[in-house]
């Protein structure tokens, strides 16, 4: 319950900061008795298409640490932590990156994220449940697995992916409403339930199609983290711990599921809205191309 309150919260708090400053800017009047402004639209649209996903992403690392209730070491209270520390530093160094916030979260689960809106400023978090029940050599390439993730910029690549399809769905939705309110229904008197519908209707719609953009990169995004992975902690220690994932992950609150090392394995038409590849494919990759494609590290 306190994840669901923490999630809708955060959630209505951006959407509030956003109208706020939509007021300010007065790009939110662009639409009244004498038609629509589209410039002042594409700015509305811009302003909550790019704005949500990077209000999002600037307080990831907050949010996700207390949808998982995850602790950041500071300290090293014992040996497991001790460990934990120096193999993300080792992989953060290796990947060129500042060293990421280290955290441990109390959960059976056999998982771990990675999230922070810059390289040098992320956070890595596992589970209490992947420092039991993996190997030191696995749970290592996870931890890799995560740096990469850093590394390669995935979460500002998918914030800014995320951002253009918000803003086309927004755009596209209210000027078709509009259409079809002064077109189609003929209306002269400002916007009716016609536009209102109209533009409900093609947001959900449009919404759902883009969300299925934005897995198809992540998707691509695993792969690459997964052969970053196999470059900084050696290909078979990766293959042996999707292997692991693939009888033993569990899953993540749905608010940060994306993030984590496995993802939400779903079949048939709900692989379209998968943040993660099937682990069978992903360990046919690292097999098939021996864990240098797409290994080296960018800042895209």
């Amino acid at each position: 319950m306190k994840r669901i309150f923490l999630f809708l919260a955060t959630n209505l708090a951006v959407m509030l900061t956003l109208s706020v400053v939509a007021h300010l800017l007065g790009v939110n009047r662009f639409l009244d008795a004498q038609g629509m402004n589209f410039g002042a639209l594409l700015g509305f649209a811009a302003l909550f298409g790019f704005g949500g996903a990077f209000v999002s992403l600037a307080i990831s690392k907050w949010s996700a640490k207390m949808a998982v209730g995850a602790r950041v070491i500071t300290e090293p209270a014992n040996a497991g932590e001790v460990w934990l520390v120096e193999s993300v530093a080792r992989h953060a160094r290796s990947a060129g990156i500042a060293m990421p916030e280290v955290a441990i979260y109390d959960a059976d689960e056999v998982n771990a994220f990675a999230t922070g809106m810059r390289r040098d400023n992320a956070l890595v978090a596992v589970s209490t449940g992947l420092l039991r029940r993996m190997t030191s050599d696995e749970a290592d390439a996870v931890i890799a697995h995560e740096v990469s993730h850093i590394a390669n910029g995935d979460m500002v690549t998918l914030a800014l992916i995320q951002g253009v399809l918000n803003t086309f769905v927004i755009f596209i939705s209210r000027m078709v409403g509009w259409f079809v309110d002064r077109v189609v229904l003929r209306n002269e008197e400002g916007p009716s339930i016609g536009y209102y519908v109209t533009f409900f209707v093609l947001e959900i719609g449009l919404g759902i199609l883009a969300s299925t953009v934005v897995m198809y990169f992540s998707r691509q995004r695993e792969f690459r983290a997964d052969a970053g992975a196999a470059d900084l902690a050696g290909r078979q220690r990766m293959i042996a711990a999707l292997e692991r994932l693939r009888s033993e992950s569990g899953e993540l609150p749905t608010q940060v599921a994306a993030l984590g090392i496995a993802g939400g394995q779903r079949g048939g038409w709900q692989r379209w809205f998968a943040s993660h590849p099937p682990l069978e494919e992903r360990i046919a990759a690292l097999r098939a191309h021996g864990g240098a494609a797409g290994a080296r590290f960018t800042t895209a």
